[in-house]
């Protein structure tokens, strides 16, 4: 009788005590692009893909292809002069996985820079990206050329790819504005997946174009402003139009600058040259790798376009960031005095003396009374660095802890276009 009390009491006392904790709940956890790059693992509850495109405008379950009784009769979009075509309106969580188009700007070079893409997250009032539509998919300078990068890719150079994941929280939007005089057709297609929620650090896409026809001597370009907020610089495409003033001369011995947290005069990290930012070296020619390239590299009529993305070697920052790189020429002696009597205004900054061992390096700058090259004595005959004047052009991508970036907006139609066609696209064709 005592043994069974004992139990009883035992049970009652074990079901009070469960009834006195608190329920266990389901916690909802997040998705971010690590868990699809899991090519193995099953979709968790919630997680559906879904493609956009003018078969499917909404990406609505079972209503693809429904025009012309399925047989292909929506296939591309038209945009008219002057108007924005919204490509995609989301409600989120999700995450675009890839974006590929093909349009008729492609084939007219004159309209290149005439269209844009913006891309909006969260209902914000401005975009997060804001790009030429041509610069935005890997190439400055609105050309196009067969590529492949991890992000970006022109398979033929005639089509555009991108698969930087691009996550928003409650709703995405992605619009085309054609500020040509002409009709566009416009064939693409937006990949997603939708989620019931994302990683709370999950950061937000954005990208940003500028660009100076003529840069100041001695004043690095920036690639991207100061932005505040914590993140992530992804990376960038660049590109130049050379100076005729320095035809000649090599145009890449900028450093790439990257200003992190509070950095104001010097940055913390710095590189060694613009062909070594994008891991080349002694000069640039063409090629494209998985993280860097150079995919125009014209030396008769000083045009290049390359890009530098940071994967495996990440960016980050968590109060602020800039990137800019130094306007910095190099030249033997005899071209340089030859450019100087022609008129340009040009002056050795540094140079480079083989016989003088340890004491090579040659600093102008931190002289008191530094020589001319139009000196008896000056001593870089072989290898000299100069400040120049250039039109360049970027693209820069970062992720962000918010959906605006704060950065001016995209500069204007005459802006984006002065001097292309003259400068690029006939100079090209002439080599055809």
């Amino acid at each position: 009788m005592r043994i069974t009390l004992t139990v009883l009491t035992f049970s009652v006392l074990t079901l009070f005590i469960g009834c006195q904790q608190p329920k266990t709940e389901t916690k909802e956890t997040g998705f971010s692009q690590s868990d699809i790059e899991k090519v193995y693992k099953a979709a968790p509850e919630g997680v559906h893909t879904r493609w956009v495109s003018s078969e499917n405008r909404k990406g609505e379950k079972g209503r693809g292809g429904m025009t012309n009784k399925g047989a292909k009769g929506d296939a591309f979009s038209m945009i008219g002069p002057g108007d924005t075509l919204v490509i995609f309106d989301q409600k989120g969580p999700g995450i675009i996985t890839k974006i590929w188009a093909a349009n008729s700007f492609g084939w007219n070079q004159e309209n290149r820079r005439k269209v844009s893409i913006n891309m909006y997250w969260d209902n914000a009032a401005k975009p997060a990206v804001s790009v030429p539509f041509t610069d935005f998919f890997g190439i400055g300078l609105g050309l196009m050329r067969p590529f492949e990068n991890t992000f970006f890719s022109m398979p033929e150079g005639r089509s555009f790819n991108c698969s930087v994941p691009m996550p928003f929280r409650t709703a995405g939007k992605v619009e085309i504005v054609n500020e040509s005089d002409d009709f566009l057709m416009f064939y693409y297609k937006i990949n997603m997946v939708t989620l019931q929620k994302l990683d709370d650090d999950t950061l937000y896409f954005h990208a940003y174009w500028n660009r100076d026809m003529a840069t100041t001597k001695g004043v690095d370009y920036a690639i991207l402003p100061k932005v505040n907020g914590r993140g992530r610089y992804l990376g960038t495409n660049i590109g130049v139009i050379g100076n005729e003033s320095y035809k000649g001369t090599w145009f890449g011995e900028g450093e790439v600058k990257i200003y992190l947290d509070g950095d104001e005069k010097f940055p913390t990290l710095v590189g060694t040259g613009t062909e070594d930012y994008i891991g080349t070296g002694w000069g640039q020619g063409e090629f494209d790798n998985r993280i860097q390239g150079s995919t125009v590299s014209n030396k008769e009529h000083d045009l290049y376009t390359f890009y530098r993305f940071h994967t495996y070697d990440p960016v980050y920052f968590h109060e602020d960031c800039k990137v800019t790189i130094q306007q910095i020429g190099n030249t033997n002696r005899e071209n340089m005095v030859k450019l100087i009597e022609n008129g340009a205004d040009i002056s050795a900054v540094w140079s480079y003396v083989h016989d003088d061992g340890y004491e090579a390096a040659k600093r102008y700058l931190d002289m008191d009374n530094p020589p001319k090259a139009t000196d008896a004595d000056f001593p870089g005959n072989m290898s000299n660095n100069f400040y120049r004047s250039d039109d360049v052009s970027a693209t820069a991508y970062f992720y962000l802890d918010k959906p605006e970036s704060g950065l001016p907006a995209l500069p204007t139609l005459e802006v984006r276009t002065k001097h292309i066609t003259d400068k690029v696209y006939r100079k090209l064709e002439e080599l055809k």
